[in-house]
């Protein structure tokens, strides 16, 4: 579990693909890195990861075919920064919200506009996930605890955020351009009553 506060930008190192379909991801990250051990789960961008290897101060990790297909992950080369997250620990502040690594949906960026010391990023929302995107509710995008500021539909659905200088430095997020592409990862509570009123039954019927 994490909570979208990132700790560090870590710069990937090393990429490649796997025989198996998949890749392994080498990241430099010192702080990450400084207390990791095999098998601990890190967030790589809103990716929930597992450490297979170390070489302080950098960490590799599998990432599965799957993964690469439904997350940005699949954008990344050698040189690129991305946003990480250690697991929560059990006491720790929730800074953020609830955010368990796993990735809704990738969005795009489609606009931004800077208004005073903060800057508004707009996002694409694929279709089936604008339910769960409400505004002032919580996302995670590319990993990043945010707060949605506005809500609408034009010809795709669409979410914005509002940045302030501290987000814009201490994560990936000051960098994006037009057209960048970044994981979504909706709440989780939402994603939960959707499911329970998907299951109830219809107004009249049996339960």
């Amino acid at each position: 579990m994490f909570t979208g506060i990132i700790e560090e930008r870590g710069r990937v190192v090393g990429w490649e693909r796997t025989a198996d379909g998949g890749a392994r991801l080498t990241v430099d990250a010192p702080l990450a890195s400084s207390d990791a051990r095999h098998g601990d789960s890190i967030a790589v961008s809103g990716v929930c990861l597992t450490v297979v290897a170390l070489d302080l101060p950098r960490f590799t990790v599998d990432v599965m075919g799957q993964t690469l297909a439904v997350t940005a992950v699949a954008d990344l080369t050698d040189g690129d920064e991305v946003n990480l997250e250690r697991a929560a620990k059990v006491g720790d502040r929730l800074g953020g919200h609830i955010v368990q690594g796993h990735v809704d949906g990738v969005g795009v960026l489609v606009d931004v506009r800077d208004e005073g010391s903060w800057r508004v990023l707009r996002f694409s929302l694929p279709e089936e996930l604008a339910p769960l995107v409400v505004d002032k509710g919580s996302i995670a995008v590319a990993g990043t605890s945010l707060t949605v500021s506005a809500i609408g539909s034009d010809d795709t659905e669409w979410f914005e955020v509002s940045l302030i200088p501290e987000t814009l430095t201490a994560t990936t997020l000051g960098r994006l351009a037009v057209g960048d592409r970044v994981n979504l990862e909706t709440d989780v509570l939402a994603r939960h009553v959707q499911r329970l009123l998907a299951a109830a039954p219809a107004e009249g019927g049996v339960a």
